[in-house]
């Protein structure tokens, strides 16, 4: 393209009808008519409105999934969900940054339940928590794959595109890594246990690229756990035999697919904290390189990260492959301006090229059904100007031939 195409990593907030279509649906899974028509205008409208902001690789905002993560255990077998006594003031793993902060982290902490009770009330699968209590997923047989719900989100979004002439269209799904979340009591190891998962995550990214969009890989675990192995003793090597075992387990269930249908994406968690002792780009951009996808959504907007696009000048980004970094960020309500944006991409442009960049964001807006990180107001005038930075940024890097 003579231009800096636009996206973003995937999921967006939930509109109220679409909210209380989920409080108000049938126990059990059982199928609801009227859940099923909110969620197909919700997916219309999401699609309509990227569209209007001039966002060129659009998707489904995610509105039929629970959360980014927790989706998954609606649609495999051989989970079962149990109600613990939840260990200390969260469910999240420890970290450095906990250790270092633990005034936030308690303020944090009592926030995140309001959440989780929350994202438990919109949970199809199993019994809530309580306060002081927390759910806990459990591999207790064979791990299969239901497509139904990935068939539903493909023909939603199909259909909610066919009005308009996008570039291209995605659906976001969980990394093997995901696995993390979940405790092993059927698979003889660990490295069975992921792979096993990975082979259920084969068949819906192939859905996905079958049907015609592109598939993106949701990673935020591969990164966080790196902090998570050190708080608790654990050493740099330590980590990156846990994190090559996921990578090594995200191609096997990448295999097959063509990696120019294919994006990656990973951060550091979306969580809006101190992030004091996120492993450095530098130390991970090998392992994110390792994986077979056509595209590498990083975050480089927030404060925390936003200098790591020097990384580049000393790592070769592969042949055919194309960065998508964030240019605008979950991480505060400021809306960025457009020329800042501008620069962000113009500036990593010098170092990789020009076409081997796509305009993107940091992580996503929503992080679940109930959970959002800005007001929706906010969400779409930062694609706003997303975009109106990448047409500047187009128009200095290709003239004023520059596409529109």
């Amino acid at each position: 393209m003579d231009r800096i195409p636009t996206t973003h990593v995937g999921s967006l907030i939930r509109p109220d009808s679409l909210l209380e279509a989920i409080e108000a649906r049938k126990p059990g899974g059982e199928p609801d008519p009227a859940y099923e028509r909110a969620l197909k205008e919700a997916v219309d409208d999401v699609v309509r409105r990227q569209v209007e902001v001039g966002i060129d690789v659009v998707n489904d905002g995610e509105m039929g999934k629970s959360s980014w993560i927790t989706y998954l255990y609606e649609r495999i077998s051989g989970l079962e969900a149990r109600i613990v006594p939840l260990e200390g003031t969260s469910v999240l793993p420890p970290s450095r940054d906990r250790l270092a902060f633990p005034g936030f982290y308690a303020e944090h902490d009592r926030l995140d339940q309001e959440n989780r009770a929350s994202l438990d009330a919109s949970d199809d699968e199993g019994p809530a928590a309580a306060a002081d209590e927390e759910k806990r997923w459990v591999c207790t047989g064979p791990i299969s794959y239901d497509p139904t719900a990935i068939r539903r989100d493909v023909a939603d979004l199909k259909a909610a595109l066919a009005p308009y002439d996008v570039v291209d269209a995605f659906l976001p799904v969980v990394a093997p890594a995901s696995t993390y979340w979940l405790d092993n009591e059927h698979y003889a190891s660990d490295e069975e246990f992921v792979y096993a998962l990975a082979d259920a995550l084969h068949e819906e990214y192939k859905e996905i690229v079958d049907a015609g969009l592109l598939v993106q890989v949701d990673d935020a675990v591969l990164m966080h756990e790196a902090d998570s192995i050190l708080a608790v003793g654990g050493t740099w090597d330590d980590y990156l035999r846990w994190a090559q075992l996921r990578v090594d387990a995200t191609n096997h269930a990448l295999r097959g697919l063509p990696a120019e249908r294919v994006r990656y994406h990973v951060c550091w968690g979306s969580w809006h904290g101190p992030h004091a002792f996120d492993p450095p780009l530098a130390d991970v951009v090998d392992l994110i390189l390792q994986v077979d996808a056509g595209a590498y959504a990083i975050e480089m907007a927030n404060p925390r990260h936003e200098h790591e696009w020097v990384v580049f000048e000393d790592v070769r980004l592969p042949e055919g492959k194309k960065l998508i970094p964030g240019v605008v960020t979950h991480h505060t309500n400021v809306v960025e301006h457009p020329d800042l944006v501008a620069q962000r991409l113009v500036r990593l442009a010098g170092v990789v090229g020009r076409e081997n960049v796509i305009a993107g964001t940091d992580c996503g807006f929503a992080q679940g059904a109930f959970i959002r990180r800005v007001h929706p107001e906010i969400q779409w005038a930062k694609l706003r100007s997303l975009v109106e930075g990448a047409r500047i940024a187009s128009r200095q890097l290709w003239g004023a031939a520059a596409a529109a």
